[in-house]
C-alpha cells in the first residue's frame, strides 16, 4: 500500500502481517525507485521480495524523490560500510534506526540462512536459520538442550556416581587405611608365592 507522504517522510509500508516475527520492529529499506541503474534495480528487488515472501513488516524509503530520506541514510550508515567516494548506493537496510547493512552483507546472510539474524529478528521457529540457531546453542553449551530433562533412571545413576565421588572425596579413617595396608600386604604375597611356584 503505498502513500503520498507520511508527515515529511515519503515511504511505502506493507501491511502489518500476522507472520511478521516481531511486533513494532520495521525494517526500513533504503531504495531509489528512480534509479537508471538495472543492477541496483535488480538488488532492491531481491532485497523486497525476500522480505515480501517472508512476510516480514517493512517500509521502503525512497531515496530518489525524498532528500530528507537521502540525508537520513547516509547519515546513518556506519563510515567503515560506506565506499571510498563516502556515497552510500542503495539499498541500505536499518532495523528502525539500527544499521543492519547493504546489499552485499543481505547476500551473505542470505546465503548463509542467517538473514533474519542480519535483520536483528528471531527467526521463525521451525525455519532453517532457527534449527541453525539452536544447533549453535548446543555446540556453545557444550550438550543438547534435552539432556538436562532427567529419566529416573538417570537420576538414580548421577546419585549412585555422585554418592561413590563422595566417598572417594571423604577423608580416610585409621581404620581404613589399615585395611588398605593389609590389603596391599596381601597382594605382596599372594605375588611372591605366584613368582616362587614359576
Amino acid at each position: 500500500l503505498c502513500c503520498q507522504s507520511l508527515g515529511e517522510t515519503a515511504c511505502c509500508v506493507r501491511p502489518h502481517s500476522p507472520a511478521s516475527t516481531v511486533a513494532n520492529m520495521v525494517i526500513k529499506v533504503f531504495l531509489a525507485t528512480s534509479s537508471g541503474s538495472t543492477a541496483i534495480k535488480k538488488k532492491q528487488q531481491e532485497v523486497v521480495g525476500f522480505l515480501e515472501a517472508n512476510k516480514i513488516d517493512y517500509a521502503q524509503m525512497d531515496i530518489a524523490s525524498n532528500e530528507e530520506n537521502r540525508m537520513w541514510m547516509r547519515e546513518n550508515v556506519p563510515g567503515d560500510k560506506k565506499p571510498t567516494n563516502g556515497i552510500p548506493l542503495p539499498p541500505q537496510i536499518f532495523n528502525e534506526e539500527g544499521y543492519c547493512g547493504d546489499y552485499e552483507t543481505f547476500f551473505d546472510a542470505k546465503e548463509d540462512n542467517r538473514v533474519f539474524a542480519f535483520l536483528g529478528l528471531a527467526p521463525p521457529p521451525g525455519s532453517k536459520e532457527a534449527k541453525m540457531a539452536e544447533q549453535a546453542l548446543i555446540l556453545q553449551n557444550g550438550k543438547d538442550p534435552e539432556e538436562h530433562l532427567e529419566t529416573p533412571s538417570n537420576a538414580d545413576d548421577d546419585q549412585e556416581d555422585q554418592e561413590n565421588k563422595d566417598e572417594e572425596d571423604a577423608p580416610v579413617t585409621e581404620e581404613e587405611e589399615e585395611e588398605e595396608d593389609e590389603e596391599k600386604e596381601d597382594d605382596l604375597e599372594a605375588e611372591d608365592e605366584a613368582e616362587d611356584e614359576s
